[in-house]
C-alpha cells in the first residue's frame, strides 16, 4: 500500500483572500515505511510573503525570488502522488491550497476522500488534547530538536512518525521483529517437514454422535462428497 505523507507552507491562512503556497512536502510510505523518496518544491507564489508569515517559516520574498511558479511544478507534484492516499495534518488547511492552485491551472481538484486526516485520528486518540504537530511529537518523544521553524519537508517528516504511533504502524513493526527475532529465519527453498504424531488422538464425539453423522450422510447418497471421504478413513 502506498500512501503519501505531505505538508505546505504558505504566504497566509486563506486562499480566497490571495494566498498562495510556497512549498511543498511529500514523504512516500510503503506499508506504512518510508521508501526513501520524495517530492519536495519551494515555489514563488507570484506576491509578496507577509512578515508575520516569514516569522512561522523564515521563507523570505528574496529566497523565492527564482523559483517556479505552481504552474511549472504541477504535473511533478501530480505525478508525484498519483493516485494514493494523502496523509496530512489538519487536511482541510493544506487541500484548500492545493486545490485551489490546481484549479488556477486547468488541473482537476483533489477528492477529500482520498485524505487521511492525522488532526481527526489525533482528536479521536487523545480528545484532551493538545493536538497540534510539535505537542504530539512531544507525547510520542518525537525529536524536535532541527524544527526550529515550520519546514513542509521536515514537517512530513516528523508527520510520518506521527502517523505510525497514531495507527499503532511502530507497535506492530516492533512486535513482527521480536517474532522473527525469536525463530530462525526461513530462506528460499527451504525445506519445510512436518513430523507427525506418535498417536492418533482419540474421538471427542459420543458414540450417538458418530452414528447420528453416518446417518445424515447415508441421506446424501452415493455421491456425496462426505460418504468419499468417510469411506478412506
Amino acid at each position: 500500500m502506498r500512501e503519501i505523507v505531505l505538508d505546505t507552507e504558505t504566504t497566509g491562512l486563506d486562499p480566497k483572500q490571495g494566498h498562495r503556497i510556497i512549498e511543498i512536502g511529500c514523504i512516500e510510505l510503503v506499508n506504512y515505511v518510508p521508501s526513501g523518496r520524495e517530492f519536495h518544491q519551494f515555489i514563488n507564489p507570484e506576491r509578496d510573503v507577509p512578515e508575520d508569515a516569514q516569522q512561522v517559516h523564515g521563507i523570505t520574498n528574496d529566497f523565492l525570488a527564482d523559483k517556479p511558479v505552481f504552474s511549472e511544478v504541477a504535473d511533478s507534484f501530480l505525478e508525484f502522488i498519483a493516485d494514493s492516499k494523502l496523509v496530512i495534518h489538519n487536511a482541510s488547511f493544506d487541500i484548500g491550497f492545493i486545490n485551489h492552485e490546481l484549479v488556477q491551472v486547468s488541473r482537476d481538484p483533489i477528492p477529500f476522500d482520498r485524505v487521511v486526516d492525522t488532526l481527526a485520528l489525533a482528536r479521536r486518540k487523545h480528545p484532551a488534547g493538545p493536538n497540534s504537530l510539535d505537542a504530539l511529537c512531544k507525547r510520542y518523544r518525537i525529536d524536535l530538536s532541527e524544527r526550529t521553524k515550520h519546514g513542509a519537508l521536515l514537517d512530513s517528516e516528523l508527520l510520518a512518525r506521527v502517523y505510525m504511533e497514531l495507527i499503532g504502524g511502530t507497535q506492530a513493526a516492533l512486535g513482527l521483529e521480536e517474532a522473527f527475532a525469536r525463530g530462525p529465519a526461513l530462506q528460499p527453498g527451504t525445506e519445510i517437514r512436518v513430523r507427525p504424531r506418535p498417536a492418533v488422538l482419540p474421538p471427542r464425539l459420543t458414540a450417538e454422535e458418530q452414528e447420528a453423522h453416518r446417518a445424515f450422510l447415508e441421506d446424501l447418497g452415493a455421491p456425496a462428497l462426505w460418504d468419499s471421504y468417510e469411506s478412506r478413513e
